[in-house]
């Protein structure tokens, strides 16, 4: 499975997402820079976290913008995986492949730490790998990581099950604790914590890896590939 990793000016996770692609995983990965990209060739789309843009404006307001925004959307369409961690997620949101916006941490403060996650839909391509309700601890580094939506969008989400994962002490006042989402197909997640960082038990926890292992078996099942 081919992994691109999108990089924007001001990406600053992208080298942590392409190590747990090709080190952790043991998949092929490439580190796309966005106004070269050409994204047709890839099974699954990843845009790291950071600052795209310096985060003027609003966390990753320009890089909604970009070229590449046409073909992560033609992706998208075609049911391949999106995955938008942190910066990526607030890039999702601003694009309008996930639904709502992100604001300034309840406490205007930058957030670096582990957090425990509750697994609240373990039956997407992004999950199948954990249990329903299972714990898990995944870092968060964040300034703008308040997720909001209105109460017609979050009852939406609840009704579609686009909840992928919920903060068990929310830390930044996200709306109902949530900490990631999915589009109503299911293939494109975003969210703020970051997998790619909790890979190794070097750094205490593997909980992300197996995220990225859902993403390669649910993609190996559709295209009927062995291990």
């Amino acid at each position: 499975m081919k992994f691109a990793v999108v990089v924007f000016p001001g990406s600053n996770c992208d080298r942590d997402m392409f190590f747990a692609i090709t080190e952790a995983l043991g998949e092929e990965a490439d580190l796309v820079w966005y106004q070269e990209a050409d994204l047709s060739a890839y099974d699954a789309i990843l845009l790291p976290g950071g600052f795209s843009y310096g985060d003027y404006l609003r966390s990753g307001a320009i890089a909604s913008t970009s070229g590449v925004i046409e073909q992560i959307r033609e992706a998208a369409d075609a049911g391949k995986p999106i995955l938008g961690v942190c910066n990526g997620f607030q890039v999702l949101l601003e694009m309008g492949l996930l639904a709502g916006a992100m604001l300034p941490n309840k406490h205007l403060k930058f957030m670096c730490h582990y957090e425990t996650l509750t697994v609240k839909n373990a039956r997407t391509m992004f999950t199948h790998h954990y249990e329903d309700q299972e714990e898990i601890d995944i870092p968060i580094a964040h300034g703008d990581g308040n997720y909001y939506c209105d109460e017609s969008t979050y009852q939406e989400l609840q009704d579609n099950d686009q909840i992928a994962f919920t903060y068990k002490n929310n830390p930044n006042g996200s709306v109902a604790d949530i900490a990631g989402i999915t589009n109503v197909q299911g293939n494109v997640l975003g969210m703020m914590p970051h997998p790619e960082r909790a890979v190794d038990s070097l750094v205490g926890t593997k909980d992300g890896l197996r995220l990225f292992q859902s993403i390669l078996t649910h993609w190996r099942d559709k295209h009927a590939i062995k291990a």
